[in-house]
């Protein structure tokens, strides 16, 4: 169960200042998509409740059973993700997957948002191939297949997208192809003003300290990653989704936030108090706000026990909870 003072470490200063000694501050946010400024006041019993440290967008792959079954339009996202009380939203582009030149589709997406007063942060990209192919031509052809969606973020207003660094090979090869691959899309989307960000997303990439030294590697700015909170399987039942060996996702998170651009709050399950019962996210957002991160954290609900709304509100109300 999360206590309640726990939950005041996280608004009200880091580990680190506790531990030291140090008078309790409050913080207040500014800034764009992916980062802002944090301004410490002293905090006393008479101080206005602090804003949180952080934003919250939502992932649309939390709503991906609605849009599959035709129950949501992916024109009609942002709308929904009004009504869910966000702001800011996540796309996946299986859900729009012909349009990323369609401008006049780019447009109505657009309009939409604006009228909403919403923002459009990232593109999700699956399907195009992996950054850490082996085969130098299927790498350059995955590469390749990146450019439409840099110019699709970039007309969209996105700051980011997201991509797979997978491919098949031991870790230190599919790491140097990564490290190619990602080389070569960033500098295609630095003149775009583009973030090419990689996630724990199976595979290699599901191991922290790997992720980490891919984004040393190719040491670029605009090259980042984007830490889930789950999808750290790095081992899994042949021929099943049950995971063998997991890695730790406290300490994958840790080793990926140096270079985050963004963050996936992921959810699945709650307990009576509201608590995710796979993660403890005060711990998690403790780590998240101790690398100085003031951007979007993005709601990834792939829980079964709640409905897709259902799930999404619950774990927004956590994230307040522990702001």
């Amino acid at each position: 169960m999360v206590k309640s003072d726990r939950r005041a470490f996280l608004r009200n200063s880091s580990y680190a200042a506790v531990m030291g000694g140090a008078m309790p501050f409050m913080f207040s946010c500014s800034g764009g998509n992916n980062t802002g400024k944090e301004t410490a006041i002293e905090a006393s019993p008479t101080s206005a409740q602090a804003e949180p440290f952080f934003k919250i967008s939502l992932a649309q792959w939390s709503l991906h059973k609605a849009l599959k079954a035709g129950q949501l339009e992916h024109l009609n996202f942002a709308a929904k993700t009004k009504e869910l009380g966000i702001n800011a939203v996540e796309y996946v582009n299986q859900f729009f997957k012909d349009k990323a030149e369609d401008t006049a589709y780019l447009d109505e997406m657009n309009q939409r948002v604006a009228d909403l007063g919403m923002k459009q942060l990232i593109i999700m990209i699956d399907g195009e191939g992996g950054l850490g192919d082996l085969d130098d031509r299927a790498r350059m052809k995955a590469v390749e297949n990146h450019y439409k969606w840099v110019e699709a973020a970039k007309y969209l207003g996105c700051h980011s997208i997201r991509v797979n660094a997978y491919g098949e090979g031991t870790a230190d090869d599919v790491g140097t192809a990564a490290v190619d691959g990602l080389g070569r899309l960033s500098t295609f989307a630095k003149n775009r003003d583009i973030n090419v960000i990689v996630e724990n997303h199976g595979g290699h990439s599901s191991n922290g300290s790997w992720i980490a030294n891919v984004m040393k590697q190719v040491g670029m700015d605009n090259c980042g990653t984007l830490p889930d909170f789950g999808n750290f399987c790095i081992k899994h039942k042949e021929g099943s989704r049950d995971c063998l060996e997991e890695y730790d996702r406290y300490k994958g998170v840790a080793e990926m936030m140096p270079y985050a651009k963004a963050v996936s709050a992921k959810s699945h399950d709650f307990d009576a108090d509201g608590n995710e019962t796979h993660t403890d996210f005060v711990k998690m957002m403790q780590i998240v706000k101790d690398h100085g991160y003031t951007g979007y954290v993005g709601i990834e609900y792939e829980g079964s026990e709640l409905g897709e709304e259902e799930g999404i509100v619950a774990t927004r109300k956590l994230l307040e909870k522990i702001s």
